[in-house]
């Protein structure tokens, strides 16, 4: 599969992203380590001491204004309750400040929650992010397993949050649910602050929103956050520093700045409120104008292929990317299946070497005419002549759909080109098997020649799929030619970066820390406190 232009002539959509906002490379100069060292030892335990002490003091608040109340509704604040909230506020500034945000900026007109049941916020980029929620006390989109974290779980129960279950396969259609029952309560609920993105990112683009807080078409206050700092220590996303760190290092700054504005109310028009990706890509375009921050077609669901590294990282798999965006949008994705790809296969090897135009392809896959079909119909357009492999375009469906398990990408890949079997084992053209690795890998310019004696033992130009896969576990690794590179890790069994099995709607992503162990970054060591969903 190679990169090319889109039908409508707008190369854009298909190029490589020019940047990744889910990596995070902090880089100190000799006076930042000096100043690390010093505060690590000096001002660093003490900023720990007194962050744990004032968690310890709001506990008792939180825990004393939660008895008795019903959780399904909301009843009229007694003047005791009202005390404790404004206790818990108080505290939480506090601790804040122990941290070293000694001064919040705010700028704009938060609108009370009759007005706006809803508060967008972007960029997600730390677990820092908690600090607007603690000065609103807005309830926030979290996981079951957020409310057993010790003290900080107790505080969580307090704002009201929508909890997500993940065993629940119903997950994401019932916190939709809530939220809008909570939206449409007119104002008896708190705000619920939302970070449409999903997932950390490092503040680099604004990433594609997800649509939940979008569905009940009422109106959104978008909020923006900023950290002007000179060493940014406070970023968390996927690739980079991890939370330890990230705390570590943020505490030893003198002094850590915020920015919180709150943007004009967004009222969505008739269109936006029956389309709520709409109403979601338009807010966003507001709150990128106001970051100065450029839109970039990433999501959640890319997070795989864009942290992916060798051929595949995202300076290079830009076709895979494009691919993996186009088949979200037309819902292909969301209902592909290992049934689905086998059936597809099956379909398609029946075709053999048949090419098809782009409305045989639509006829193939059952879908009428778009904008989109035609960007995915050009990907595999090798020759130019306006005819694809359809086996190429369920190679790469199943590569994006199936990251963690390549295996069974390359194992279709031999179903549907072997030409005999030897020893019930598939046997391809070794010509056949650069196509299958280019669709696969999303490249068009490697040599294989390497991979290919590898899985070969003598040169008689037919590979088995056994041998592949023993030339691959040999370290065979595929490169431009006279360039070595790093074995792919589709072909290597990687440590998956993976989503979670029940995805909720808003906020909710499990991240990897450097050396590969998935953590969430709702959950970071205490003593500092996951940010909102």
């Amino acid at each position: 599969m190679k990169l090319t232009h889109g039908v409508d002539g707008d190369a854009s959509e298909l190029d490589p992203p020019s940047i990744n906002p889910f990596v995070h490379d902090v880089k100190f100069s000799l006076s930042d380590k000096i100043k690390i060292g010093l505060m690590s030892v000096t001002v660093f335990p003490v900023r720990v001491l007194l962050t744990a002490f004032v968690m310890l003091l709001a506990w008792p608040f939180a825990f004393a204004a939660s008895l008795g109340r019903s959780e399904g509704a909301v009843e009229p604040q007694s003047c005791w309750r009202r005390l404790v909230d404004v206790c818990l506020r108080v505290l939480m500034r506090s601790l804040w400040f122990c941290t070293g945000f000694h001064w919040v900026r705010v700028k704009g007109t938060p609108a009370p929650p009759s007005q706006v049941p809803i508060l967008t916020m972007a960029p997600h980029s730390t677990y820092f992010d908690a600090i607007p929620v603690t000065m609103t006390m807005s309830s926030i989109v979290t996981k079951l397993e957020s409310m057993s974290i010790p003290v900080w779980g107790t505080l969580i129960s307090y704002i009201r949050p929508v909890l997500v279950f993940r065993t629940d396969q119903d997950s994401r259609r019932k916190t939709v649910e809530e939220i809008k029952r909570r939206a449409h309560s007119s104002g008896q609920w708190p705000q619920i602050m939302i970070f449409p993105e999903g997932t950390c990112t490092n503040r680099s683009g604004v990433i594609r929103f997800k649509p939940g807080a979008f569905i009940p078409g009422l109106p959104v206050q978008p909020v923006v956050l900023r950290y002007p700092n000179k060493l940014d220590t406070v970023t968390w996303t996927w690739q980079g520093p991890g939370a330890a760190k990230i705390f570590w290092l943020t505490l030893c700054q003198l002094h850590n700045s915020i920015e919180i504005e709150y943007l004009p109310v967004y009222t969505p028009s008739e269109e936006e409120k029956s389309d709520p990706a709409l109403f979601a890509n338009n807010v966003r375009q507001v709150m990128a104008k106001a970051l100065q921050l450029p839109l970039t077609d990433l999501t959640l669901e890319d997070l795989q292929l864009s942290l992916s590294q060798g051929p595949l990282c995202i300076a290079r798999n830009g076709s895979l990317l494009a691919f993996n965006r186009h088949i979200c949008r037309l819902g292909l994705r969301a209902k592909t299946t290992d049934p689905e790809l086998a059936q597809q296969a099956s379909r398609a090897r029946k075709l053999w070497e048949d090419r098809l135009g782009l409305d045989d392809f639509a006829l193939h896959l059952g879908l009428p005419h778009s904008d989109t079909l035609s960007k995915i119909h050009k990907l595999f357009d090798k020759r130019g002549d306006g005819k694809i492999d359809v086996r190429q375009y369920v190679i790469a469906l199943s590569a994006v759909c199936r990251l963690s398990r390549p295996m069974a990408t390359l194992k279709l890949a031999f179903e549907m080109y072997e030409t005999h079997r030897e020893d019930a084992d598939s046997v391809l053209e070794d010509t056949d098997v650069v196509a299958v690795l280019e669709a696969m890998l999303g490249v068009s310019d490697q040599d294989f020649s390497e991979l290919l004696k590898a899985a070969q033992p003598e040169p008689t130009g037919k590979i088995t799929y056994g041998g592949l896969r023993g030339g691959v576990g040999a370290g065979a690794r595929p490169g431009p030619a006279g360039h070595a590179l790093p074995k792919h890790p589709a072909l290597s069994h990687p440590r998956p970066v993976t989503p979670p099995a029940t995805a909720p709607t808003d906020g909710q992503a499990t991240r990897s820390t450097t050396d590969g162990r998935l953590q969430d970054p709702k959950t970071p060591p205490p003593p500092p406190p996951p940010p909102p969903a």
